[in-house]
């Protein structure tokens, strides 16, 4: 394991590693553990928090419900070992309740996106890097273990070739939204020093898959839908590439990460995804023409989106042991089915719940 963090060119040392990790020699349980999944009702948390639960933690969630989204995690509430608090993790009175008893925290709340982010932009910097960084402040001397940052593969933005970007590689954001997960990311690593707990870094590929708060405006659903209902599509810079992980996946490496030795993953920072799920756009397409036959797809050039990057995942497949499940395929047969059996019949009527496109405040 390296002494040091590449940042944009910038060495970050931390050969202090964290006082208390000499001394952890001893594992906690996970029937002993109370993980706090702030914004756990969202597209990702929802089926983390069944993923956790099923293996013994405790898990509490804090969320706002922003998107309209309490049923996401209402079906939950009679479950043993699980608590939800309503509230806003920068009001230092709710996340002082959240936080009573947690022994690790899952930072998934943010404005996730660069369309929400573009409406959003004060709220965004607000959300995604001042109560980031507060939160973070907060945490020590409360006997947290892990602290893990769910931040994004978007932050290489716009490669200047075709090598696969990995951890140490530049990085390039091209929206608000990835300059925000670049800035707190860096917050991060230029504070390990000043902790007395374990912060992880996981850069997570553009998600897909089914959960109990879908997403349809993310590549791979949003694509998968339209031609499923029978509407042409409009794709532009079907060239671009980009990597997905299913949000089971996603999961999975979070529970990867609360399960391995502090250190090895002590001021670490993963990319989360798989080389088989890097795709263009017009690659995923082709998925889903493959299985929707006579759909109509017209391709443009010239989209307000310039991302194009390709990404490596060896280093979360040598140290996590990460190896994801699902391929795009697997959930755009899925999908598929859903609409096929009417699954998602309610999908014009609740167009918020089922993507990021207004915030309820």
């Amino acid at each position: 394991m390296s002494h040091g963090k590449t940042f944009q060119g910038e060495t970050i040392n931390h050969q202090q590693k964290n006082k208390k990790m000499e001394s952890e020699n001893i594992t906690i349980s996970s029937d002993q553990r109370k993980v706090l999944i702030i914004g756990g009702a969202g597209y990702i948390g929802s089926v983390l928090n069944q993923k956790l639960l099923a293996k013994g933690f405790h898990v509490r969630v804090l969320d706002k419900l922003v998107y309209d989204n309490a049923p996401a995690v209402s079906h939950l509430l009679e479950t043993e070992n699980f608590s939800f608090v309503k509230g806003d993790f920068g009001d230092d009175k709710i996340l002082e309740k959240a936080l009573k008893g947690i022994t690790d925290v899952v930072l998934l709340a943010a404005l996730v996106g660069d369309p929400i982010c573009k409406k959003y932009p004060d709220l965004a910097k607000k959300i995604n890097l001042e109560y980031a960084k507060k939160l973070f402040q907060k945490l020590s001397s409360r006997n947290i273990n892990r602290f893990i940052f769910t931040s994004t593969c978007s932050n290489y933005g716009l490669q200047s070739n075709d090598t696969p970007a990995n951890e140490a590689s530049e990085l390039n954001p091209q929206s608000l939204y990835a300059e925000t997960k670049v800035a707190f990311e860096k917050f991060i690593l230029e504070n390990l020093d000043k902790i007395d707990f374990s912060p992880t870094i996981l850069r997570l590929s553009t998600a897909f898959g089914i959960s109990s708060r879908m997403r349809f405006d993310l590549t791979i659903s949003e694509f998968t839908k339209e031609l499923a209902l029978g509407r042409e599509l409009l794709v532009y810079d079907e060239d671009t590439w980009r990597p997905y992980c299913n949000v089971a996946d996603i999961s999975n490496a979070v529970l990867k990460v609360l399960e391995m030795p502090k250190e090895k993953v002590f001021g670490e920072v993963f990319n989360i995804g798989s080389d088989r799920n890097n795709y263009t756009k017009k690659m995923i397409v082709d998925l889903a023409q493959k299985h929707i036959p006579n759909s109509v797809v017209n391709y443009k050039k010239g989209g307000m989106d310039p991302r194009n990057y390709i990404v490596s995942f060896e280093k979360a497949k040598k140290v996590l042991g990460f190896n994801p499940r699902f391929s795009a395929e697997d959930s755009i047969i899925h999908l598929i089915s859903a609409f096929d059996n009417g699954l998602f019949n309610d999908i014009e009527g609740r167009k918020n719940f089922y993507g990021n496109y207004e915030v309820k405040e």
